[in-house]
């Protein structure tokens, strides 16, 4: 897997996320979304990510199988002069075809080599409940510090706890 980090957002980059992104929530990713839903709602969150990237705030991580784009993350800034030693990791994705190749586990190892390149002290991000995803994040390092219970209403009487995850990168 190839990895750019910030590139320029052209017309038919921002399309190629958008239809990664529309392509995880459909396939029941927990990507901002509940499936199904459609180019126009994924476009207008993609639409402010993109222009928190541009503005230098946020970071944008993609990973390329050859020449398609097969997975992709946000390093999101709090903006908020105390926090400006760590990142929020968002929108980790991995093309539904492309699952079950280490490609989700490769772009989170190359975000925290990114993160300790640029000297931040630890990354931090949020999983939803009930689908064990927590269990990939600890493969990775990273350690349960929090949970919201049934923070995140994914349906009529379907609320799923927001499990909070730490990675220290000065330890």
């Amino acid at each position: 897997m190839r990895f750019e980090l910030d590139p320029p957002l052209t017309a038919a980059r921002r399309e190629e996320i958008v239809t990664l992104w529309l392509d995880v929530s459909n396939a029941g990713g927990a990507v901002g979304f509940v499936a199904p839903v459609t180019r126009a709602e994924v476009g207008a969150l993609a639409h402010q990510a993109f222009e928190d990237v541009e503005s230098g705030d946020d970071r944008l991580l993609l990973g390329y199988e050859g020449d398609r784009l097969t997975a992709m993350l946000l390093l999101v800034s709090r903006r908020f002069h105390l926090c400006e030693h760590w990142r929020t990791v968002k929108r980790v994705m991995v093309s539904p075809d492309a699952q079950g190749r280490g490609y989700g586990a490769a772009l989170m190892r190359e975000a925290e080599r990114v993160a300790r390149e640029i000297g931040w002290d630890g990354l931090f991000l949020t999983v939803r409940g009930g689908l064990g995803i927590e269990r990939f994040y600890q493969s990775l390092g990273y350690k349960e510090v929090g949970r919201l219970p049934g923070a995140l209403r994914v349906g009529p009487d379907d609320n799923r706890d927001e499990i909070q995850m730490w990675l220290s990168l000065t330890s």
